[in-house]
């Protein structure tokens, strides 16, 4: 007496989930893009000469697109108005020579007079991270390219001590939920972020046990994670760390892209080389890349 049941509700499935099926999927193409991270341009150590290395080797790729993880600049935290300024007027000036759009991110070296050192007035109408919008737009939004979304996060929140935490505060995670509403939940998606949302840094330099660092890591990256469960969450491009890891879980990698600036300008760091990650998405929403090194002519060096 079980048999006509299940046979009429396979009927039913087979006559209306296909045509819901086929209503959702987004128009997915394939996407090429660099991925590039911690650029610190400063005039000392030949910066401005190393990075136009950079964007020499980069426009060779023929990208799409470009998108930056933030430390644009080295570094507005810590300096008065005029020299941060200078510095976001050379990186203004400098990704000029790229051939192909650039999406910024940014990072914890953007956020104008936040650190003591600086000597700059926290009242400043552009301290904190308002020169970089000034500048570079905001500071979160969102990015949509042949059916792909790239959510682009503001990883750093200070504390009244002036010091950073990484963290997505509750305006953002508000704007996220915003903003997956209207998502499919087929369209491919990527998260960029200046503080990682995964790392093992700290078990891979210090311990096996030991605890990633406030500033290193978002503090509540669970929270943030959960809000794309259901979504297509395909990649996680991270910065902050100057070295190249890739966690896989669950399907999603999570990439920390190195540096363009490697040590800060003086050569490698942990072992990774200065250099950019070039990524490509198959239209099946599927991701590879390559961390390519882009070197420095020795009389750089």
């Amino acid at each position: 007496m079980k048999s006509p049941k299940v046979f009429l509700s396979l009927a039913i499935l087979t006559v209306i989930f296909p045509g819901a099926l086929f209503a959702q999927i987004p128009d997915v193409k394939p996407v090429k893009f660099v991925f590039m991270t911690d650029i610190h341009i400063d005039y000392t150590l030949n910066a401005p000469a190393k990075f136009k290395n950079a964007i020499m080797a980069i426009n060779r790729e023929h990208p799409e697109f470009i998108v930056t993880g933030g430390d644009l600049v080295m570094d507005a935290i810590g300096q008065k108005f005029s020299g941060a300024d200078s510095l976001f007027s050379l990186y203004s000036e400098m990704i000029k020579g790229f051939k192909a759009p650039v999406i910024n991110g940014v990072g914890n070296h953007e956020n104008f007079a936040m650190n003591r050192k600086s000597g700059a007035d926290t009242l400043h109408p552009l301290a904190g991270i308002k020169m970089y919008e000034q500048r570079l737009g905001k500071p979160y939004r969102t990015y949509e390219f042949n059916g792909w979304k790239f959510f682009f996060l503001n990883s750093v929140s200070f504390g009244p001590d002036r010091k950073y935490t990484g963290e997505i505060n509750a305006e953002q995670i508000e704007w996220i939920k915003h903003e997956l509403s209207g998502t499919d939940s087929l369209t491919p998606v990527v998260i960029v972020t200046h503080i990682p949302l995964m790392t093992v840094e700290s078990q891979l330099f210090d311990s096996a046990t030991a605890p990633n660092y406030r500033s290193d890591v978002i503090v509540n990256a669970r929270q943030v994670l959960d809000l794309f469960r259901g979504h297509n969450l395909k990649l996680v491009l991270q910065g902050h760390l100057h070295y190249f890891e890739d966690i896989y879980v669950n399907g999603v990698h999570f990439i920390t892209g190195g540096a363009i600036s490697g040590a800060w300008w003086e050569g490698p760091y942990h072992g990774t080389k200065p250099g950019y990650l070039l990524v490509r998405g198959s239209k099946t929403g599927e991701i590879t890349y390559e961390y390519k090194d882009y070197g420095w002519p020795a009389d750089l060096r």
